[in-house]
């Protein structure tokens, strides 16, 4: 009965696999790297991005786009498995 309320084995292990998560966890994990660097980049990394701080920059860009597949995954949750296969 626990398997129609979608609480069931099968689909816990449906939402521990989900892509989302794996994909925003990445996109936060190289974010906080690329941000870090960002920080710390020496004067003769800015003078040869022309003075633009890209590591900076695309850090915060993965770090939103990481929030976003998290936040989608938490607000569209994927359906229950269908265990009716016949």
């Amino acid at each position: 009965m626990s398997e129609q309320s979608g609480t069931g084995p099968a689909n816990r292990s449906r939402r521990l696999f989900d892509l989302r998560f794996l994909i925003s966890g990445l996109f936060l994990l190289y974010g906080v790297i690329e941000v870090v660097t960002g920080l710390l980049d020496s004067r003769a990394e800015l003078a040869k991005a022309d003075g633009i701080r890209i590591n900076l920059w695309l850090g915060i860009a993965m770090l939103v786009l990481g929030l976003f597949f998290l936040l989608w995954a938490r607000l569209r949750p994927l359906p229950p498995a269908d265990r009716d296969n016949g």
